[in-house]
């Protein structure tokens, strides 16, 4: 039997789910994929690794995934971790499952790494839906995020592979296709484009879904092609993060908040029922109690109404990690108060 734990985001779930059919055959094998995305992630990593060996004495566990390219020494130092892989070494993962050992840690240089797993997945276990991935990594370098240091430079999947795994997912019968990527709006050559021909091949998708989406790459195409097609799902994520131009800049976010709004009220004005969600971090360092407060009317003028709120994490290794810190117990209280306004708004 083989076991793979989920950590982290919507690209590792897609992903796990390729390790799982690439290792169907294989036994006693746990794989745990990683996230990264903070301090605290990675030290769940570890938590979850130290239980896992506990209730799998004899299994070959396998760490890879975002902590185990940023931080492959801390892994590999840990006696129940028999292999470390990195993000690129786990496209191959049953080239390790099995056999002798020789390097306990097997890690490459991701931003080497130009191409993508062409493996084609035939479901998800237990989902409704399905994601397809369509991109990897990253060129953009907010102030906050180590993930382009985990998962490499932008690369696309080719459009044929994508309509092929859409076309596999939909004849097993998956109604809901999320198209996923680290950063999905930077799909090349044109992420509205990519949208538009998948609606056009398959008329017959009861809904299309996106992870997060970006404001400042969100282009006039997409904003007209969600009035187009009544099979485009009207709920969209946001990665707005703050809601103060000031903080925006400093986290050098590439949108303002005056651009969050104008997108919501623009795709509602063509599908009055749409919705949205944002991502938000608060207690960002230097952040004030008025740029706080931008984020609260932020919430109220875009209209947003399901709030994924984070208090801010140092992530050593990143800018910001290195500016004047807000007291850990401020960002607890304005993550609270940003949730709860959500919720008011809901009510």
């Amino acid at each position: 039997m083989v076991q793979v734990i989920t950590l982290g985001c919507r690209i590792n779930s897609y992903e796990s789910e390729v390790l799982k059919e690439k290792l169907a055959s294989f036994d006693n094998v746990v794989i745990v994929n990683t996230c990264a995305v903070t301090g605290e992630a990675e030290r769940q990593c570890r938590q979850t690794i130290r239980k896992l060996r506990k209730s799998n004495p004899e299994a070959r566990i396998i760490v890879t995934g975002c902590a185990a390219q940023i931080a492959p020494a801390k892994f590999a130092s840990m006696p129940e971790v028999d292999l470390v892989l990195g993000n690129r070494e786990k496209t191959e993962i049953e080239k390790y499952a099995a056999g002798p050992i020789t390097e306990k840690s097997i890690v490459g240089d991701i931003f080497s790494y130009d191409d993508y797993d062409k493996y084609l997945i035939t479901g998800f276990e237990g989902r409704q839906r399905a994601f397809v991935q369509i991109q990897q990594g990253c060129d953009h370098r907010c102030t906050y995020c180590i993930v382009p240091y985990a998962r490499g430079g932008n690369r696309s999947v080719k459009e044929e592979d994508i309509m092929t795994q859409i076309r596999e997912l939909l004849n097993q019968g998956f109604g809901e296709i999320c198209l996923t990527g680290v950063d999905a709006c930077s799909y090349s050559p044109s992420f509205s484009g990519l949208v538009k021909h998948i609606l056009e091949r398959f008329p017959e998708l009861p809904s299309l879904q996106f992870g997060s989406l970006d404001p400042a790459a969100v282009d006039d195409e997409f904003i007209a092609l969600v009035g187009q097609y009544p099979n485009l799902h009207p709920h969209f994520h946001l990665s707005v993060q703050s809601g103060d131009n000031l903080i925006l800049k400093r986290m050098k976010r590439r949108h303002s908040r005056e651009d969050v709004i104008r997108l919501c009220h623009e795709i509602r004005r063509l599908r009055p029922e749409a919705t949205f969600g944002a991502d938000f971090i608060c207690g960002f360092p230097t952040e004030s109690d008025e740029n706080f407060l931008n984020t609260v009317r932020l919430v109220d003028e875009a209209g947003i109404s399901k709030l994924h709120v984070f208090p801010y994490s140092e992530r050593p290794g990143t800018p910001a990690a290195l500016m004047p810190q807000i007291p850990v117990d401020i960002r607890r209280e304005r993550a609270r108060i940003l949730r709860e306004h959500g919720e008011d708004n809901n009510d």
